[in-house]
């Protein structure tokens, strides 16, 4: 499955840190269920780059889900460099 086919939809809860670089936590629900996930978004969100962290267990249970776990971690990593995401009050993207 190519990953720009994943349907997953990435929720941000919690965004810390400075103008350059952004620690974020939150969770991604693909096919009903939710994973967590933690992220370091340099540029901030919507910014220049992301590196996502999912755990080796979320990962496993996403590759019997029929994803593969790479192309999910590069399109989670997409949605948060691009603002796709949805964000909780009061945090807002820079290009606000």
């Amino acid at each position: 499955m190519h990953s720009d086919d994943i349907p997953v939809t990435v929720f941000v809860k919690n965004a810390s840190g400075s103008e350059i670089a952004s620690k974020l936590t939150g969770y991604f629900v693909l096919k009903g269920q939710e994973f967590r996930f933690s992220a370091i978004a340099f540029g901030r969100i919507g910014g220049h780059n992301a590196s996502v962290t999912v755990s080796k267990t979320t990962l496993a249970k996403v590759a019997k889900m029929g994803f593969d776990p790479d192309a999910l971690v590069m399109t989670i990593q997409r949605k948060i460099v691009e603002g796709d995401v949805t964000l909780p009050e009061g945090i807002k993207p820079p290009s606000e």
